[in-house]
């Protein structure tokens, strides 16, 4: 495998590590209404999410530019469908947890986006490229 992927997602699990630990402190601290219970399977949903899209932006990194790009656009708005395609799933079938859940899933998405964006920045950084070459 390539060592950028390992490394990445070397970082990924301690990033959801990490995670998981605040989502646990907050379970404790909040009330329960305000944790949903499926919280920690959203942390596993965002973990597979990053390392599929990471996988397929590393095929396309040392191609064109323009394919890198058309990738990381045709990436960006397959996880969001999906995570719509998830939300409502959802939604519609646990009315009760809705609010509680949609606002862990945003939480965990900003916080992933930000990762996955800061790690594809690094790796894209014209003077990082040396580094992609195995």
């Amino acid at each position: 495998m390539n060592s950028v992927y390992l490394k990445y997602l070397k970082q990924l699990l301690i990033f959801s590590v990490i995670i998981g630990f605040i989502v646990l402190v907050f379970s404790f601290i909040l009330p329960k209404a305000y944790v949903s219970p499926a919280l920690p399977f959203l942390i596993f949903f965002f973990i597979a999410t990053s390392l599929l899209s990471f996988y397929y932006l590393l095929q396309t990194i040392n191609k064109r530019f323009i394919k890198f790009v058309n990738t990381f656009l045709l990436t960006i708005i397959a996880k969001l469908l999906l995570y719509v395609g998830v939300m409502i799933t959802y939604v519609l079938a646990n009315r009760t947890d809705a609010i509680a859940f949609m606002m862990g899933f945003f939480v965990l998405y900003l916080c992933y986006t930000i990762f996955e964006a800061t790690c594809i920045i690094k790796i894209t950084h014209p003077t990082s490229n040396k580094s992609l070459n195995p």
